[in-house]
């Protein structure tokens, strides 16, 4: 409804892409709405094709898809099933994309190279959607690169809530480098502990992470190691052995992306970490699951993402959710 109660738009539908049918589904059962059918299929020569099951005419469309990895596959999926849902005249197309892959090239950090961020929200914009949720951008100045409303829901709250009720005691908050500090000092903040920086200086290829120094104490103190994503997790790893190095007793961690490229659940499995904290805004694979074990805890953001759906289709603040 708008201000003079007239409704905007048509019913509420809620799709899903592939890249996290299980995510869809638990935000499809929070709202008490079935999935929208689809069949999503790949051709013989690699071309994605998706037909829709019924009429989207005049619905208020939300489409549930990640772009992790396969990065590209699941890109070019999500940028098709948008124009399937406009050319099928939806009355508004909601991008949500829990995991917004491409966010790490957000600036020309380099000579000669791109800013695919930035051309990655273009294409989300032209495909055909009216608007764009994510969750804890890797930088936030992403969100400008969009020429339609867009929204960042942060999952700070979740771990708040996680780590109010599995208190990890005698324990300082550590930012694994500058990059994660603000999110790390938000945490610290509303959990009143204390915090400490990792000063982290990346090689100019980009495949080696060297530590330099630790700025403030963990000696005879646990940590709380804080990032927004866990990709290879060499940094996260790294971060753990050098805390402990310094005094650190346990480690425990939390991000909101667990990537988990290459060897990574075998580097956490192999590392100090004692618990990792993550959510399901990236489906995560049975082997990979298995490698990190019980160090592993998932906390689903689908609640969040429900909440935000609901609000968006009943024009109600999606920000006052986070203004406490």
């Amino acid at each position: 409804m708008n201000a003079s109660g007239v409704k905007m738009y048509g019913d509420l539908m809620v799709f899903s892409g592939t890249a996290n049918r299980p995510l869809a589904e638990a935000v499809a059962a929070y709202l008490d709405v079935e999935l929208g059918g689809a069949d999503i299929l790949q051709f013989a020569n690699s071309n994605t094709f998706v037909r829709l099951h019924q009429s989207v005419r005049g619905k208020d469309v939300f489409l549930i898809q990640p772009t992790s990895a396969p990065t590209n596959e699941n890109l070019m999926e999500l940028l098709i099933f948008i124009d399937t849902l406009r050319r099928d005249s939806a009355g508004r197309v909601t991008a949500v994309v829990p995991y917004y892959g491409y966010g790490r090239t957000d600036k020309k950090d380099q000579p000669r190279v791109p800013i695919t961020a930035r051309l990655v929200a273009d294409l989300i914009a032209v495909a055909g959607a009216d608007r764009f949720v994510t969750l804890d951008l890797h930088a936030k100045q992403i969100q400008g690169f969009f020429s339609i409303p867009s929204d960042e829901l942060p999952a700070l709250g979740l771990f708040i809530e996680h780590f109010e009720a599995n208190p990890v005691d005698n324990s300082v908050v550590v930012s694994p480098d500058i990059g994660a500090l603000r999110r790390s000092r938000n945490l610290a903040q509303r959990l009143n502990l204390p915090l400490a920086i990792i000063e982290k200086r990346r090689s100019v290829d980009g495949d080696r992470t060297d530590i330099f120094n630790l700025i403030g104490d963990v000696e005879g103190k646990n940590v709380i190691i804080v990032d927004d994503e866990i990709d290879t997790a060499s940094t996260l790893t790294r971060a753990a052995s050098f805390v402990q190095a310094a005094g650190a007793l346990e480690v425990v961690a939390c991000a909101t992306h667990a990537a988990f490229s290459g060897t990574a659940a075998e580097r956490i499995a192999a590392s100090p970490l004692r618990e990792v904290v993550i959510t399901d805004t990236i489906a995560m694979a049975g082997e990979r699951h298995r490698l990190v074990g019980d160090k592993l805890v998932t906390l689903s953001v689908a609640p969040l993402l429900a909440e935000v759906i609901c609000r968006i289709h009943e024009g109600r603040s999606v920000g006052e959710l986070f203004n406490e």
